[in-house]
């Protein structure tokens, strides 16, 4: 029950703020606008409020501090809280900043980079991680590996849900289902972490306390500050929860596939791959073959879901060769569309 009631005040806390956040982007005009160019990557077609990360950032903390000595009472300790706590604080602020002036993708990064040197100065660190096919790898010996790990993971994971959020309401509702099932994961027998659970659960909530404004037809987007945040609180709490690294990824295993292809795409085409943005996306592709911003939203879901879930009744080599599947899927993907656009132009030939 006890998990019932803080979910319940993080949802109802988040729709609350996220009603007044939206005041307050209208207010100061903080808006996305529509670009009517062809080939825009915007697909909206009304100005539309940024700012939706600060009503997550501010509910997700007020909750986790409220509950603290719930959070602090296995592993972790104040300095791990407080990096993790100031590191979102940074992505606020850019966020904020990038939503406002429109920031080039140099200045961008710098709050990503700030907010992992937060979380690794507060004393979070990847001490151990399994092998897939038997045994841990121990990492404590090995001091700089951990932090650039971090750094890796992090950034990966940031980038993901910033270029993911290009439809309404998937970066919300994927991130509340990495929440829900990072929770059942930690509530199992064999590896029972309670005050890991409470996080992911609070997670889920503020999530989907958002989700009532942003899904289809959305009233607010994340914003730049929103996008960031839930790809670092996900990786964060994958790695606070002793290195379930390979749950996150079952989740988020097909944005994390498309951000990849993209960067490898983008570099064959002699592009900057962090400089050039396009509508080549799997969320725009399902979009261009006729379905609906809901469905497509429904179609990430359902294999975020699929395999998040069955990664928590596989052990170590079965999500191994889960993730081959999900890279096997993402290839026909990729295979399909680039197939698709060669008979586009043998058509206008």
């Amino acid at each position: 029950m006890i998990y019932l009631y803080i979910f319940l005040i993080a949802f109802v806390l988040t729709a609350i703020l996220t009603a007044l956040v939206r005041k307050i982007a209208l207010y100061f005009n903080i808006i996305d606008r529509p670009n009517l160019v062809v080939g825009s990557r915007k697909i909206h077609s009304q100005a539309i409020p940024l700012l939706g990360g600060l009503a997550i950032f501010i509910a997700y903390f007020s909750v986790l501090f409220w509950q603290s000595d719930y959070f602090l009472a296995g592993n972790l300790a104040w300095p791990q809280l407080l990096g993790f706590f100031s590191g979102a604080i940074l992505l606020v602020i850019g966020g904020f900043l990038d939503d406002k002036y429109n920031l080039s993708a140099k200045i961008q990064i710098i709050f990503p980079l700030l907010a992992i040197l937060a979380v690794i100065l507060g004393g979070v660190e990847i001490a151990k991680i399994t092998n897939p096919f038997g045994g841990i790898i121990n990492l404590q010996s090995l001091v700089v590996v951990s932090p650039l790990l971090i750094i890796f993971w992090l950034l990966g994971m940031m980038y993901t849900t910033k270029l993911l959020d290009g439809v309404d309401g998937l970066v919300s509702g994927v991130g509340a289902i990495g929440g829900i099932i990072i929770f059942l994961f930690t509530l199992t027998t064999r590896y029972y972490q309670p005050d890991i659970a409470l996080a992911a659960l609070i997670l889920t909530a503020t999530c989907l306390g958002f989700l009532l404004f942003n899904f289809n037809p959305a009233k607010i987007f994340l914003g730049e500050s929103g996008s960031l945040l839930l790809g670092y609180i996900l990786g964060v709490l994958a790695i606070i929860s002793g290195g379930k690294i390979a749950i996150a990824l079952l989740v988020m295993g097909i944005p994390v596939l498309d951000v990849i292809w993209t960067i490898v795409r983008r570099l064959i085409k002699g592009k900057n791959p962090f400089k050039n943005p396009d509508k080549q996306h799997l969320h725009y592709r399902l979009l261009d073959l006729g379905l609906s911003q809901r469905q497509t939203v429904l179609v990430f879901y359902s294999l975020s879901l699929l395999f998040g879930l069955g990664g928590l009744f596989l052990q170590s080599r079965g999500k191994f060769w889960a993730l081959v599947a999900l890279l096997l899927i993402m290839l026909a993907m990729v295979i399909s569309f680039s197939y698709l656009d060669l008979k586009k132009k043998k058509a206008k030939v």
